[in-house]
């Protein structure tokens, strides 16, 4: 095999190993949003079979809801343009090594872009893990009193 093709393999194969965080980032994030989804539909069907003690409650955790989904739609979308950008990178490395074209500045600008990316998108997912746990409610094992949605037994 020519000698320049491996080189041009051995230098894209690094970013590549940052496409694996980005997978891993999107499939954790993915999981995030389906919970969140899942818990809004929860409340939105105990509201409309009017199974909820205290509505308020409700409509403010499913806003809070909505918002988490939004940032966790933005920090998949800048992983989205993450791992567009390190492949731009890649293929501008094969592509210098292999035709001997001048893409210093553009692989340095797309990787620069693809870890900016990154660090948004870890910004918007430490954002919503903070809005997670700033929305818990304890159970009633720990404070002894019934969580602010939930109905008594008897009313239902």
């Amino acid at each position: 095999m020519n000698t320049t093709i491996v080189q041009g393999i051995q230098a894209a194969v690094a970013p590549v190993f940052m496409l694996t965080a980005v997978a891993a980032m999107i499939g954790a994030l993915a999981t995030r949003l389906s919970r969140i989804i899942d818990r809004a539909r929860w409340i939105e069907e105990r509201l409309d079979s009017q199974r909820i003690k205290n509505e308020d409650a409700a409509y403010w955790e499913l806003r809070r809801l909505g918002l988490r989904g939004n940032v966790v739609n933005w920090s998949i979308g800048f992983l989205v343009f993450c791992a567009l950008f390190i492949g731009i990178t890649v293929a501008g490395l094969f592509l210098d090594v292999t035709t001997n074209s001048v893409t210093d500045s553009f692989v340095r600008w797309s990787f620069l872009g693809g870890i900016i990316c990154f660090a948004c998108a870890l910004i918007c997912f430490l954002a919503e893990t903070l809005l997670a746990t700033h929305t818990l409610r304890f159970s009633k094992q720990s404070t002894g009193k019934r969580l602010p949605l939930e109905r008594s037994r008897e009313n239902q």
